[in-house]
């Protein structure tokens, strides 16, 4: 086994089998079943696939992309094929962000045993890794090696060393890196192995700029003593009074050596140690935990919500699963949508009507939402129930959500009272609440006036008619006349008590006739033009009730729009297209990063103020305008773009993007280093004007510059102006689908200041 192996984990059973390699059976569909020879590498952090064994293989996963191992049963897929495989024998790898689960089925229990428990053992070991480990001797090092010695023998020539530095994204000059090899190579054999790789590897990744810095504290340019890293923390961190208590805190965090540790000073290696760590990081750690007051009603809060949850493809014809419900609960989501109609056999179904989309039993959905509501967060879940069964199966939906959810599910008011405002995340913990129409006598006089006005809507605008509950895809104006409008069932009536689903006609009408427990649900476009014509009375109408902003009909690629617009109004459920990644998910997954990723995130103050006079559209803040000032100083180890042409190299450049309101929403951009992905150079400061930064977002992406065509992605990273740090920080970057580029970062300097009074006249 390999040093990963050797090293750090006890030699297993499990895992010796797994390096040999197993055929499986890898299952995407009731009718694509293929066999597939799958083995463990000798690195022990990748599995490679190969048609049958000694076959040509190639990789299949990173240990680091796997977030869990299911047994058979818990698959959908494998369930269905049960009559086939026994469900023991089946196991189901789940991964990290938006990529598809990898469902196989081994040849018995044992085989299937052996991988789901080898897998969760390496699984838990990388979860367990802590920074230090993964700073001194990182999975991915031990991969370059194993890509870089093309013939596989332990050692790489210089011929070798050269690919790797193509393959690591990187273009030297053949003497540097010739006598780099050299230098490295101790054992004078024309060949690199072992320490001397790693040690070649640490002179490649030698950071200047830091050294730079570091000398600039530093008295004798070998160790910062105690006062001159506190002066530090103060002078470019920003950490104010702390700054004393925390140098000796990060000096015995990061110092690698005990005789520095007892000394109280930090060498380049620890200060590098402190940059690189989530103390460096630009995101401050404590936005991390759980840091706000959860006590206030959950009106104040933005809440994590999700769109049609059980897509995970298009609206047309994607696939219905109950993965989009497990995918979104365990990301944080907090508000899932569930449209029910009347399925075969008494039973409800869950799809987007009067599509082609696949369904899924009620009860399967019921069940999944039991089981992973409180996985990531404990603090309330809502079912956005869109229900358009007869009176018959309503029944068996109030059934299925009694007995599944049990204690779980809130059916009265907290304390027995009539209450006077919503109830808070805290008061709701381990609660799951239906968010629904209600029987209500005064109700049944308004549903005329509804149902002409939307009516009205649809002939004067096709997109209204598109939007129309339920987002109908079809014509159905003869399906009206057909089929009566289902009744509402009493008992599903009685488990709608916070959430009470209301038709909005203005905002007069709702301050004159709601309460604050009714809610309604408005379409991209109707929230829009409300904010365009009143955003006052759209923050007025936010501070005491809770809105639902839902994508346009038009979406049927499930695509999604910016959500702080929405925000920006103190609308709380911003619903989304979870499993469509892009720029609006990435402003969504930042906001929600911070307060534990519990899916709450309290509204700034100005919001939650019922007479409150701000208007996104003309905004002026409560606050002062600020100035921030970032100098992009370099990058590190960004990955290829297109892995497939290894003498592609990036032309990398940093564009900053600012989201709020709209005088702030804005972006620049440094020009491209050409030729290094593996530690480009910008040294470039860009300057922003932030009327409101209490509700602005910063995202840094990275791209590599195309002269011919559109520059293309090669990672984000979003996050809250609150959440901010200011000083030297690194900005640890994303991909596509969310998850971490480790170790690419670029490395930056943030500094904020007040705009005086003089500048704002």
């Amino acid at each position: 086994m390999a040093y990963l192996l050797q090293g750090r984990l006890p030699i297993n059973q499990d895992l010796l089998l797994m390096q040999k390699g197993t055929m499986m059976r890898k299952v995407r569909s009731k009718s694509w079943k293929k066999l597939r020879f799958f083995r463990l590498q000798d690195d022990g952090m990748t599995v490679w696939h190969a048609r049958q064994a000694g076959g040509r293989a190639k990789p299949s996963f990173s240990i680091s992309d796997v977030d869990t191992v299911r047994e058979g049963h818990e698959s959908e897929l494998l369930r269905n094929l049960a009559e086939e495989f026994p469900l023991e024998q089946g196991f189901t790898i789940v991964f990290h962000g938006r990529r598809s689960n990898l469902d196989l089925v081994a040849n018995s229990v044992q085989e299937a045993q052996t991988w789901m428990q080898g897998l969760q053992l390496l699984v838990g070991f990388v979860t367990n890794m802590d920074q230090q480990e993964r700073l001194d001797q990182p999975g991915w090092l031990s991969d370059w090696f194993q890509r870089g010695d093309k013939n596989q023998d332990g050692r790489m020539s210089f011929g070798e060393v050269q690919r790797l530095l193509h393959l690591m994204n990187v273009e030297m000059d053949q003497e540097y890196a010739f006598q780099l090899f050299q230098t490295a190579d101790t054992s004078q054999s024309g060949t690199l192995e072992g320490e001397e790789f790693v040690e070649f590897y640490k002179s490649l990744t030698q950071r200047p700029e830091v050294q730079e810095l570091f000398e600039k504290f530093s008295s004798d340019g070998q160790k910062l003593t105690l006062l001159e890293f506190v002066d530090f923390l103060q002078e470019e961190q920003k950490e104010g009074e702390r700054a004393s208590d925390l140098a000796l805190e990060l000096i015995d965090r990061y110092e690698p050596s005990e005789s520095g540790k007892l000394r109280h000073v930090l060498s380049m290696d620890g200060f590098l140690g402190y940059l690189c760590s989530k103390d460096g990081d630009i995101f401050n750690p404590t936005c991390h935990p759980l840091y706000q007051d959860m006590t206030q009603p959950l009106n104040h809060y933005y809440i994590n919500s999700s769109h049609n949850t059980y897509l995970v493809g298009d609206q047309l014809c994607g696939q219905s699963s109950v993965e989009g419900y497990i995918r979104a609960l365990k990301r944080g989501c907090r508000c899932v949508e569930v449209d029910i109609w009347d399925g075969p056999s008494g039973e409800p179904i869950v799809y987007h009507g009067h599509t082609l989309t696949s369904r899924i039993p009620f009860k399967d959905v019921v069940a999944a939402i039991g089981q992973y509501a409180f996985q990531t967060s404990d603090y309330p879940v809502i079912l956005s129930l869109e229900n358009h069964c007869s009176w018959e199966q309503q029944e068996i939906i109030v059934r299925h959500l009694t007995e599944i959810l049990g204690d779980q599910l809130l059916t009265t008011a907290l304390d027995g009272q009539p209450p006077t405002q919503l109830p808070s995340p805290e008061d709701l913990r381990g609660k799951i609440l239906v968010k629904g129409k209600k029987l209500m006598l005064e109700e049944e006089e308004e549903e005329p006036e509804a149902e002409l006005e939307a009516e009205q809507e649809a002939r004067l605008d096709l997109e209204a008619q598109l939007e129309s509950e339920p987002q109908d895809l079809s014509p159905r104006s003869e399906d009206k006349k057909k089929k009566p409008k289902a009744i509402l069932c009493p008992a599903l009536s009685a488990l709608v008590v916070y959430l009470k689903a209301v038709t909005f006609y203005s905002f007069t009408h709702s301050r004159e006739h709601y309460h604050f427990y009714e809610t309604s649900s408005f379409s991209e476009t109707k929230a829009k033009s409300l904010i365009k014509e009143a955003g006052d009375e759209f923050v007025q109408h936010n501070a005491w009730q809770l809105s639902r902003v839902y994508p346009s009909g038009l979406r049927t690629d499930s695509s999604n729009y910016n959500p702080q617009e929405f925000w920006n109004a103190g609308c709380q459920m911003v619903a989304m297209n979870m499993q469509t990644a892009g720029l609006e998910m990435d402003l969504c997954d930042g906001l929600f990063r911070q307060n534990a990723g519990c899916g709450y995130v309290l509204k700034p103050d100005f919001l939650r103020d019922a007479q409150s006079s701000f208007h996104p559209e003309r905004p002026i803040s409560p606050f002062k305008a600020q100035t921030l000032i970032i100098q992009v100083i370099s990058g590190q180890q960004l990955p290829k773009v297109d892995n497939t042409k290894e003498q592609s190299i990036v032309d990398p450049l940093v564009r900053v993007e600012i989201f709020g309101v709209r005088p702030d929403t804005t972006r620049q951009e440094t020009s491209y280093v050409e030729n290094n992905g593996f530690n480009p150079y910008w040294g470039q400061t860009l300057c922003f004007r932030i009327l409101v930064p209490e509700l602005a977002l910063l995202r840094f992406v990275v791209k590599d510059y195309d002269w011919k065509s559109r520059n293309d992605f090669i990672g984000q990273y979003t996050l809250p102006w609150s959440c901010m740090q200011q000083g030297y920080r690194h900005i640890h970057l994303l991909s596509k689908d969310g998850l971490s580029l480790h170790p690419a970062s670029i490395f930056v300097h943030i500094c904020t200041q007040e705009v005086s009074e003089e500048a704002e006249s």
